[in-house]
């Protein structure tokens, strides 16, 4: 009885596995069915899906339309220096002009020149700065007249050197003042050289001897007379040697009188230069102690600082000078500046601040009101255009030339919100008219635009009423 219960337990357990199996594999047909396609069925699930455009939503917002532009900082006005000549006097076969001048004292960049200053030495002699317009180009000294003269005689008397009076001709009272005025600087003015007193006393030697001549032509009296002569001849060479006598001394003393016009202080023509504006500062030293003053001795800027940046002339043509501009430098400092020059020459295109480009494809920059396209030197609208622009406060930025900057101009805002959407979807036609696709109900409609000021990648368009609204769907793209 036992052994029998054994053997129908067994059964039934192996009556159960055989139906977990049975289960099993049908639920693995079943899953393997559903994951199974045919043929026709996998290839459809490999297609694209139907095409249709891109959209997006017309916005209502306010733009501010900016030209972005990397530049660097720099001292304004720069300018070069030159010497128009000898720093003292150079005579020649005389001992000057057998020694070379040297620069003994160089220019010390950073440094501020005020009117009066020393730049330099030459040869121990100063080379000073004075404010006028005349550049120097001679030798000035007692005898000299023209305007280098005035500008002179109006600079020591600014400095507190009296001249006399400014009346644009060199005499005593202007080369005492010279005199005077190098005496406070430390240095003796150019008095006259060896040459001019070994001149002066041979001139002088003349003058004694045609008066010796004329006495001693009046003193011959009643010389003796020659055999066979008469009176009246004697008398007639008296008179003849007398007139020759006086004319002499004459012009003895007209060379004395000419040569003591020009004889006493003078400023040689490499110991001033003229400047029109200072203060100025010294930028760059162009000569090392031991070089010959030839050429460019120093470069000199004034103490503003400016920026120069560079633009496409696409943006130029939305700019004008008197524009205000905000400048940065990448390490978080910021002043407001001026544009004070487009294309470097002095005057901005006369553009509007309606349009800042839109891009050239979509021509959505074109026809803005009354805008001029910049023309430069390589007759390309799109060709860089420089841009300066002058830091009255510069602040922060003061005394930071040679860094970099970015420059951000606002060249126009919308007055307000109005409709915007991306310069993509703007499309021209043949006859110039903007034109937007807008979405609706299932088809794409055509929308006539005016188109407004650009920012952002956003362009501002004006519809016909109500054609458009904000939150329709514009077409950027398939």
């Amino acid at each position: 009885m036992k052994r029998g219960k054994q053997r129908r337990s067994s059964r039934t357990r192996q009556l159960g596995v055989i139906v977990g199996v049975v289960a099993l594999v049908g639920a693995g047909g079943w899953f393997a069915g559903t994951r199974m396609q045919s043929p026709a069925d996998a290839a459809a699930a490999q297609q694209p899906p139907k095409a249709g455009p891109v959209t997006v939503p017309v916005e209502q917002r306010a733009l501010t339309a900016t030209v972005v532009a990397q530049g660097s900082l720099e001292y304004g006005s720069p300018r070069s220096l030159t010497l128009a000549g000898a720093v003292g006097a150079v005579e020649e076969g005389g001992e000057g002009s057998a020694m070379a001048q040297r620069v003994t004292k160089t220019p010390v960049p950073g440094s501020e020149l005020k009117e009066g200053s020393v730049l330099m030495q030459v040869s121990g002699r100063p080379v000073l700065v004075l404010r006028g317009s005349v550049p120097m180009y001679r030798n000035l000294g007692p005898g000299a007249s023209g305007d280098d003269v005035r500008q002179l005689q109006s600079a020591l008397n600014r400095l507190g050197f009296a001249t006399g009076g400014v009346t644009g001709t060199y005499g005593q009272g202007t080369a005492s003042a010279v005199s005077r005025w190098y005496r406070s600087k430390g240095y003796t003015a150019q008095e006259p050289g060896s040459a001019d007193r070994q001149q002066l006393g041979q001139l002088e030697s003349s003058v004694s001897d045609a008066q010796l001549a004329l006495l001693t032509a009046q003193g011959s009296g009643e010389g003796t007379k020659g055999e066979g002569e008469s009176a009246a001849e004697s008398d007639q060479a008296r008179t003849l040697q007398i007139k020759a006598a006086k004319k002499q001394l004459e012009l003895a003393n007209s060379a004395l009188s000419a040569f003591k016009s020009g004889y006493g202080t003078k400023v040689p023509a490499g110991e001033v230069i003229f400047l029109p504006e200072l203060p100025v500062r010294v930028d760059k030293t162009k000569v090392r102690a031991g070089d010959p003053p030839d050429g460019e001795v120093a470069t000199v800027t004034s103490s503003d600082v400016v920026v120069q940046a560079v633009v496409p002339g696409t943006d130029a043509v939305s700019l004008r000078e008197g524009m205000t501009v905000q400048v940065a430098t990448p390490d978080g400092k910021e002043a407001r500046g001026v544009l004070i020059d487009i294309g470097g020459s002095g005057t901005g295109p006369e553009g509007t601040a309606g349009n800042a480009g839109a891009g050239e494809d979509t021509k959505a920059a074109e026809g803005a009101e009354g805008a001029e396209v910049v023309e430069t030197s390589s007759g390309g609208a799109s060709a860089p255009v420089p841009l300066r622009i002058s830091l009255p406060k510069p602040g922060p930025l003061a005394g930071g030339a040679g860094g970099a900057a970015t420059v951000t101009i606002e060249v126009g805002d919308s007055d307000g919100k109005v409709l915007a959407v991306p310069v993509a979807a703007i499309q021209t036609s043949a006859g110039g008219q903007a034109r937007v696709r807008v979405q609706r109900g299932g088809r794409v409609v055509r929308v006539d635009v005016d188109l407004g000021i650009s920012a952002d990648g956003l362009v501002e368009v004006r519809p016909d009423g109500s054609a458009l609204k904000a939150g329709d769907l514009v077409v950027v793209g398939q």
